[in-house]
């Protein structure tokens, strides 16, 4: 089975990583860096980098980029593939001629071989290594690209192994419910129903209060957040009660029609409602 956890915490080391680079080939480069992950936006001077790199283990940005990189690389191709092309020519460009080398074609492997070029018999600089820094900048934008991806498609997956495994039981249920065992086939039903709703809960970061949550608590908690309107609550309220007539047998036994209801119900439920 494939270890999707390994791969989201090793792209997240990579990530991590990347600021660490990003530090270093500042400090190396000599120039102040804008930080701006979503969350935080901050300009370090020169001197605030020093003093972050003294903080931190310091690193060798050339032989910790090539390792970085190789890595990087197979997870852009992996991953997003539409990028593997742009991610590679921010590293090297085969194509390039050695006159047309300026700041916008500039590459790290320029930048790894310490590359400066400068023209007339003043040797004016045309480009230098701070060239490099906005070349890595948009390596390590198309690696967070890439983990957003990832974190996407691992919802994607989880939804689709979720709709497949509900489907399963309401199968069982639907069985169950042929056969003449209508408590049994409501019991099941409500269990999917209580899944769906956990899994919505889950979403939208709701917390349920109680430590073992009921059909009615996911229901209510929803309906408070606005992630349920009064239709729907009402909706899977009745549900609810069909599910605790199957549940409680001091109450009266259920009626085929009930608990085809109640398959029917939780199947539009979990389809319709996320």
């Amino acid at each position: 089975m494939v270890n999707l956890q390994k791969y989201k915490d090793d792209l997240k080391k990579l990530v991590t990583q990347s600021e660490l680079l990003l530090f270093s080939l500042a400090s190396e480069c000599g120039v102040d860096v804008v930080v701006d992950d979503g969350v935080r936006k901050e300009k370090l001077s020169k001197e605030k980098l020093k003093e972050y790199l003294k903080e931190n283990k310091p690193i060798d940005f050339g032989a910790e980029y090539e390792k970085w990189y190789s890595e990087a690389l197979e997870v852009i191709k992996q991953i997003l593939p539409s990028r593997y092309e742009d991610f590679k020519l921010l590293y090297r460009d085969e194509k390039r001629k050695s006159k047309d080398i300026d700041y916008l074609t500039y590459t790290m492997s320029d930048y790894m071989i310490g590359l400066t070029t400068t023209r007339g018999w003043e040797k004016t600089v045309v480009v230098d290594t701070k060239a490099a820094l906005p070349k890595f900048q948009q390596q390590v934008k198309i690696l967070k690209s890439a983990e957003r991806k990832f974190e996407s498609s691992l919802f994607e997956i989880k939804q689709l192994l979720q709709a497949d495994l509900f489907d399963s039981e309401l199968d069982t249920s639907r069985e169950l419910l042929k056969n003449g065992y209508f408590r049994a086939a409501g019991a099941v039903a409500g269990v999917v129903l209580e899944k769906h709703l956990e899994q919505i809960s889950t979403s939208h970061n709701i917390k349920v209060k109680r430590k073992k949550p009921s059909i009615s608590d996911y229901n209510d908690t929803l309906k408070e957040a606005d992630v349920l309107d009064v239709p729907t609550w009402r909706f899977i309220q009745h549900l609810a009660d069909l599910r605790n007539l199957c549940d409680h047998k001091k109450q009266r036994e259920p009626k085929p029609e009930e608990i085809e209801d109640l398959i029917n119900g939780v199947d539009k439920v979990s389809k319709t409602v996320f």
